[in-house]
């Protein structure tokens, strides 16, 4: 399995660099299963990337004047994400779960662990359970991990699957929320965010733009 390095300042830097990896390096398939059975997608085998300081605002990308398309996200939608959807307990009736249905009930053990001391392994939030596999679509974000060390509070998330496109943006902007509130209240500085996955993918339809933003016309030049 071939694996992509990256290494980013901020969470827009990162974005904008994984879009030329996966247009140029990523692996183009149709779906067999999951969510647009039958669409295409190109997809890098496996993602490790670390971002130095998630907490450069802006979080969402945007959009420089006369790229013609619209941001893939806003900061109004994301805080709306990250309340009801994030870390919020409740459900609606049609939602299978929720990241916040898994999410929620371990913060305050989470903040407990390190309230009793800071060196511990043990500060991992998982999402999803032994019946997620039988959903139709199954939790994407499957863990956040945690580290207290040299004073600042350190992410470490996992995607089995991950739409860099729209996906992306928002996912990792409600990431550093969490982390920011979490270093709030133990008294730390934030850290990084090291973000792994499998699947990292832009949908046939973002391909263009992807290009768009990266100024490439269709043949792939700047």
């Amino acid at each position: 399995m071939e694996i992509t390095f990256v290494e980013a300042f901020d969470l827009p830097g990162a974005w904008f660099t994984l879009l030329g990896k996966v247009l140029d390096e990523g692996r183009e398939y149709s779906v067999d299963q999951g969510s647009f059975t039958g669409k295409k997608r190109k997809e890098l085998q496996f993602v490790a990337m670390t971002v130095v300081k998630p907490g450069q605002r802006p979080l969402v990308p945007q959009m420089p004047p006369g790229v013609g398309i619209p941001p893939p996200t806003t900061m109004e939608y994301v805080e709306e994400y990250y309340h009801s959807y994030f870390v919020g307990s409740e459900r609606q009736p049609h939602e299978e779960y929720t990241y916040g249905s898994y999410v929620h009930a371990q913060l305050l053990p989470l903040l407990e662990k390190y309230r009793e001391g800071p060196n511990t392994n043990q500060g991992c939030i998982t999402i999803g359970d032994v019946s997620s596999i039988q959903l139709e679509h199954p939790p994407c974000l499957r863990l956040i991990d945690t580290r207290v060390q040299d004073g600042k509070l350190d992410f470490v998330v996992y995607y089995r699957s991950w739409d860099l496109w729209g996906g992306f943006p928002v996912n990792m902007s409600a990431t550093q929320l969490l982390k920011e509130e979490l270093a709030v209240a133990l008294g730390v500085e934030d850290g990084q965010i090291l973000a792994l996955s499998k699947g990292l993918h832009l949908w046939e339809h973002s391909w263009e733009w992807a290009r768009c933003r990266l100024w490439r016309d269709e043949g792939g030049e700047q």
